[in-house]
């Protein structure tokens, strides 16, 4: 049984309402599983984006930043495996025209045989012989489309840094062990996507790789376990949400040595879902890299004289998935003493908040909308604001709930002669008298963490 409510069909309605996420060309009936994100989505996620970044590059001495380009040279993904192996078995329906992979289990019957009925329409021998298909989209670089100038948007940005190991280990002189970051897009033609933007064809991936002397590798496969962990608890998840998933050794990459997963419950049927990846590695990536290049990859070790190809430990979070997880456990519904609606809130983290403060006159009249104009575009120099004077006070109180903004600021009638204003806190419902000339103060500490 689920262990947590599914909240994902309340929290579509809401993202697009309030301005988080949309269907991609939805005018023109949409992209299948591709998403624009609004204008809170994107602050939600470049938030997200900001606060990994400087957990894993600013606040350390061992962690490199990069940006590696989308198009790479087609041997990398030689080298990688993902030419010959990123690969489904599919199966088309000539009926209905629905692509699955031949393992759905929702098939019955085999397919290629007049038995097998397609999931989709229920005809039955329309299922076509399972065909291998290639996750990568494939195009072409410079003006003829031939085989000579295929290219492939990348499936994941890991590549990327493999292919500048030595650049960046020589052109900051880093020591092992130390790592190389990144944020970027990836690509992947799923086959099965859905549940929002859990699985989508184009995506954003935080990865990390770590370089180590061999035989050290598990000590560090273990810390950045461990790091990781922490890092997603320190996002506000809710701790009984979160669990490691131990890879099988049935489950193993080929080429890894040890992999877990950090799992999130988004509840429903979805239930326990993979939001991080922690894997070591080995020596695969450089090692393959190496012999695909003619290319040396090795590190040279100073104060041991020793030479060797480092292994790696990954940790690739995708920030797409984890918005989602921020959504789902921050989503709650709650009954409000003296009010028969009662309240939608997003309850994230204050540093997280697309908006860190919503600032209102109670009335439109006697002084009050300029005050509050003027304090909205002071705080802005500090934070994120939104300005809003329409409606009843109670109900842009619900609109700021709704989209996680984690104070709302009412300028009053006792706000002109006293230069106060009552500072609303969303979790507690709580109003205190602030000093306007406070204001920065009071909320700039409590949006930091």
């Amino acid at each position: 049984m689920p262990n947590q409510p599914d909240v994902m069909e309340k929290l579509v309605s809401l993202c697009k309402r309030r301005g988080f996420i949309f269907q991609s060309s939805e005018i023109y009936g949409g992209t299948g599983s591709v998403w624009d994100y609004g204008p809170l989505g994107v602050e939600l996620k470049r938030n997200l984006q900001e606060r990994w970044w400087k957990a894993m590059v600013r606040s350390r001495s061992d962690i490199e930043g990069l940006d590696s380009a989308i198009l790479m040279h087609p041997r990398v993904w030689e080298a990688s495996g993902h030419i010959g192996g990123f690969v489904d078995p599919l199966v088309d329906c000539r009926n209905c025209k629905k692509r699955f992979r031949a393992d759905d289990p929702r098939i019955k019957g085999t397919p290629g045989t007049p038995d097998a009925q397609c999931p989709a329409c229920g005809m039955k021998g329309t299922l076509g012989e399972a065909r291998q298909f290639n996750l990568m989209f494939k195009t072409f670089m410079g003006p003829a489309e031939d085989s000579a100038s295929i290219v492939y948007l990348r499936p994941e940005t890991a590549q990327g840094t493999y292919v500048n190991f030595l650049n960046v280990q020589q052109s900051t002189r880093q020591r092992i062990p130390f790592g190389i970051a990144q944020i970027g897009k990836a690509f992947r033609n799923e086959i099965t996507p859905g549940n929002f933007i859990f699985r989508t064809r184009e995506f954003e991936q935080m990865e990390m790789q770590f370089f180590v002397e061999p035989g050290t590798d598990m000590q560090w496969f273990e810390y950045w376990k461990e790091e990781r962990m922490k890092w997603h608890r320190g996002l506000g998840l809710a701790p009984d949400r979160l669990e490691f998933h131990q890879h099988r050794a049935d489950e193993l990459a080929h080429y890894a040595r040890a992999a877990f997963d950090v799992q999130f419950d988004f509840g429903g049927t979805l239930g326990f879902q993979e939001i991080e990846g922690i894997h070591n590695r080995g020596d695969f990536d450089l090692t393959q890299h190496q012999k695909f290049s003619g290319k040396k990859l090795e590190y040279f070790d100073h104060a041991s004289n020793k030479r060797y190809v480092p292994f790696v430990v990954e940790t690739a979070v995708g920030p797409n998935r984890t918005l989602l997880a921020l959504l789902v456990n921050g989503y709650r519904e709650e009954s409000v003493e003296g009010e028969a609606e009662g309240r939608v809130v997003l309850g994230l983290l204050p540093a997280l908040a697309p908006i860190k403060a919503g600032v209102f006159p109670l009335v439109k009249k006697d002084g009050m909308p300029e005050m509050a104009k003027k304090i909205s575009d002071d705080l802005r120099k500090a934070f994120s604001v939104f300005y809003d004077d329409s409606g009843a006070i109670g109900r842009r109180y619900r609109r700021q709930d709704e989209v996680g903004t984690p104070f709302c600021i009412t300028v009053d009638g006792e706000s002109l002669s006293a230069n106060t204003v009552t500072v609303r806190d969303r979790d507690t419902l709580k109003q205190e008298r602030i000093s306007v000339d406070a204001l920065k103060e009071y909320i700039g500490p409590r949006i930091v963490e």
